[in-house]
């Protein structure tokens, strides 16, 4: 079965990228929060499943691709 989670940046400081995720690409309930300096991640409800994984996951593959945040994207398997 396949599986996509989807996820948008929503803010960034100096210190963490904030990113909104969900299996929707029109809503993105849940937050994440990356520590751009570790490059880790924590979910701001504290919920650390399988999308909030993919996610992460997929956010730090992009900034090793771009060598910046990504602004949007998706994780498919």
């Amino acid at each position: 079965m396949a599986s996509l989670v989807y996820f948008r940046k929503v803010a960034g400081s100096g210190n963490s990228v904030e990113y909104a995720f969900g299996f929707d690409s029109t809503e993105t309930p849940r937050t994440l929060v990356m520590d751009t300096e570790s490059r880790r991640s924590r979910p701001t409800d504290g919920a650390v499943d399988y999308a909030f994984l993919k996610a992460s996951r997929k956010i730090n593959a992009m900034y090793d691709e771009l060598a910046q945040w990504p602004d949007r994207g998706m994780s498919a398997s």
